[in-house]
C-alpha cells in the first residue's frame, strides 16, 4: 500500500530536510508555499507603533507518496530534519493512497513510484 506524508514545516528548514530525505533515498516530492497556524495561534511582533499579531505564518508544506515501508524512515528523517525544538517546528499528516498513475507510461502503483536511485533501490542493495 502507498502513503502520502504532507509535512508543514519552517521555511529555513526546508534545506536540511530535502537534504537529509535525498539522503535516503526520497527522490520525488512536491512543495509549497503556505500560511497558517497552530497551537500557538500565531504570533507577536514588536515594532515601532507597538506589538501586533500575526496569526497566519509562512510555511512550507512538502508532500511525499512513498510504500508502507518507508513510511517510518520517511517520518524519521523529516522530524529530525524540521526539529527546532521550539513551538511552530511543523506537523505530519499521514494519510493511504489508493493509486498512482504515472501520465507518460501508464505505469500504476507502486511501479509508478520507482526511481532509479530512489529509497527502495538503495534498501535492495
Amino acid at each position: 500500500m502507498l502513503k502520502k506524508i504532507e509535512a508543514i514545516i519552517r521555511e529555513d528548514k526546508v534545506t536540511d530536510v530535502t537534504d537529509a530525505l535525498a539522503e535516503i533515498g526520497i527522490v520525488g516530492l512536491n512543495m509549497f508555499e503556505v500560511r497558517g497556524r497552530g497551537r500557538q495561534g500565531g504570533i507577536q511582533l514588536v515594532g515601532r507603533a507597538g506589538t501586533y499579531p500575526v496569526t497566519l505564518l509562512p510555511k512550507i508544506q512538502i508532500n511525499i507518496v512513498l510504500s508502507d515501508r518507508n513510511l517510518e524512515d520517511a517520518i524519521d528523517t523529516i522530524r529530525k530534519a524540521a526539529f527546532t525544538g521550539e513551538p511552530g517546528d511543523g506537523i505530519l499528516f499521514v494519510t493511504p493512497v489508493e493509486d498512482v498513475v504515472r501520465v507518460r507510461t501508464g505505469e500504476r502503483g507502486q511501479g509508478a513510484m520507482m526511481y532509479p536511485g530512489d529509497i527502495d533501490s538503495k534498501k535492495a542493495k
